[in-house]
C-alpha cells in the first residue's frame, strides 16, 4: 500500500466533503436571507423545498465535476520527484472547489435571470413563497439542464489549472 497517497486521499475526502457541505450550507442560508424571509424546510412549503433541492443538486454536480482535477493533483503529488507538500495540496483543492462553488452562482443566477426574462409578469420568487410547486418544478429543471451542459466546460477550465510538470517537446 502506498502510504503517502492513503494520507493525501483521505485528506481529498476531507476537503470535499467539508467544503461542500459548507459551500451548500452558505447557499441555502444566501438563498433564505435574500429572497425567502421567514420561509423554512420544516414548514408545509412543498416548492420551497424542491426550489432548494434544485439549487443543492446543482451545486452538487458542478463541485462533483471537479473531484477529477483535485484526483489529478493528489497522484500528482504521489508521483513527482518534487512532491507537491500537503498545504499546496489543500490550497490547489480549495481554489478549484471555490472557483466551482462561483460558477455555480454564476449560473443559478444566469437562470434565475433568463427565467424572469422569459416569464414577464410572473414572479418567480412570489410565486415559490406562495407554494406554486409547477413554477418551482420548472425553475430547478431549467436550473439543472443549463447545469449539466456547463458542467463540463466548468471542469475543463479548472482541469486547466493542475500545474502538470512540464515536458519537453522533441518534435
Amino acid at each position: 500500500m502506498n502510504q503517502q497517497l492513503f494520507i493525501l486521499s483521505l485528506i481529498e475526502i476531507f476537503i470535499s466533503i467539508f467544503f461542500t457541505v459548507f459551500v451548500t450550507f452558505i447557499s441555502y442560508k444566501t438563498l433564505k436571507v435574500i429572497f425567502f424571509k421567514g420561509l423554512d424546510l420544516r414548514g408545509d412549503n412543498i416548492a420551497f423545498t424542491v426550489f432548494t433541492s434544485g439549487i443543492v443538486i446543482s451545486i452538487g454536480l458542478i463541485l462533483g465535476s471537479i473531484l477529477p482535477s483535485i484526483t489529478n493533483i493528489v497522484r500528482l503529488s504521489a508521483t513527482q520527484n518534487e512532491a507537491l507538500d500537503i498545504t499546496m495540496i489543500v490550497g490547489y483543492s480549495s481554489l478549484y472547489l471555490l472557483i466551482g462553488f462561483v460558477f455555480a452562482i454564476v449560473i443559478n443566477s444566469a437562470v434565475f435571470i433568463l427565467f424572469s426574462i422569459l416569464t414577464k409578469g410572473v414572479n418567480e420568487f412570489q410565486e415559490i413563497k406562495n407554494n406554486n410547486i409547477s413554477v418551482a418544478i420548472l425553475v430547478v429543471s431549467i436550473l439543472i439542464s443549463i447545469t449539466l451542459v456547463a458542467k463540463d466546460s466548468i471542469a475543463l477550465l479548472i482541469s486547466s489549472l493542475i500545474p502538470y510538470p512540464s515536458v519537453t517537446n522533441y518534435l
